[in-house]
C-alpha cells in the first residue's frame, strides 16, 4: 500500500469505503487538541500512581504474561480510578460506534478501550485482535498520545494489509481504525510510547 487512507471523521460513508475496499484508514481529526492532552495528563497520573497493568496475551487458560511477545502496561477507561477524559473519550467512540453502523451495517453492540504504556524497547509481536474462537471484535481503533515523536523514535505500528505492509508513526492526534482481523505489530520505540487502543463489537 503506497498512501494510507485518511478520511474526515464525519464521513461515515468514506470510512466505510475505505475499511472495505482497504481495510484500514487513519481518521482525521476525531478529537481536539485539548481532549488529547487531557487523555495524556490522565494516563500519565495513572501510570505514576501504578494503576496500569502488565498485559496479558491468550484467552482463559491460556492467558499469561508474556513481555517477550507484548511489552505494555494497561488500564480499561471504564475503569473508576480513570478521570473525566477517558469517560468523554469512550462516549466518543460510541457515537462512532452509531456512524459505523449506519454505514457498514457491522451490528456493533459496544465499545471497549484501554490505556497503554510502552516501556522503551517493547512492543507487540505480529498478531489479529480477533480471537480464533471469538469473532465479536469487528473493527480495531488506536489513538496516540505521544508529544514531539520522531521517525528515529521508532514505536511505529505495523499493519500488513492486503497490498503490503505500512508503517503509522505514533504521533499525538494520529487515531488509525481497521479490520480485527487484520494482522499488525508494535515496533519497538526508544522512548516510552502511550496510546489508546479500542475495539467495536458485535
Amino acid at each position: 500500500m503506497s498512501a494510507l487512507p485518511e478520511i474526515d471523521a464525519a464521513d461515515g460513508t468514506a470510512i466505510a469505503e475505505a475499511l472495505a475496499g482497504y481495510g484500514v484508514c487513519r481518521i482525521a481529526g476525531p478529537f481536539a487538541p485539548e481532549r488529547l492532552r487531557a487523555l495524556r495528563a490522565d494516563l500519565l497520573r495513572l501510570r505514576d500512581a501504578g494503576a496500569l497493568q502488565a498485559a496479558a496475551v491468550g484467552r482463559d487458560r491460556t492467558r499469561d504474561l508474556r513481555p517477550d511477545i507484548r511489552g505494555d502496561a494497561t488500564l480499561w477507561l471504564n475503569d473508576p480510578r480513570c478521570g473525566d477524559a477517558a469517560r468523554e473519550f469512550l462516549a466518543a467512540l460510541d457515537a462512532l460506534r452509531g456512524e459505523f453502523n449506519r454505514n457498514l451495517f457491522a451490528g456493533l453492540r459496544e465499545v471497549e478501550a484501554h490505556y497503554a504504556a510502552y516501556p522503551p524497547g517493547s512492543g507487540y509481536a505480529r498478531h489479529r485482535d480477533r480471537f480464533r474462537d471469538d469473532d465479536a471484535r469487528v473493527l480495531s481503533w488506536v489513538t496516540y498520545l505521544n508529544e514531539d515523536w520522531r521517525a528515529e523514535d521508532g514505536g511505529a505500528l505495523r499493519l500488513h494489509a492486503d497490498d503490503g505492509a505500512i508503517d503509522i508513526a505514533p504521533r499525538i492526534g494520529t487515531s488509525v481504525c481497521f479490520r480485527s482481523e487484520l494482522e499488525h505489530e508494535v515496533l519497538p520505540a526508544v522512548r516510552e510510547r502511550f496510546s489508546i487502543a479500542a475495539w467495536f463489537r458485535r
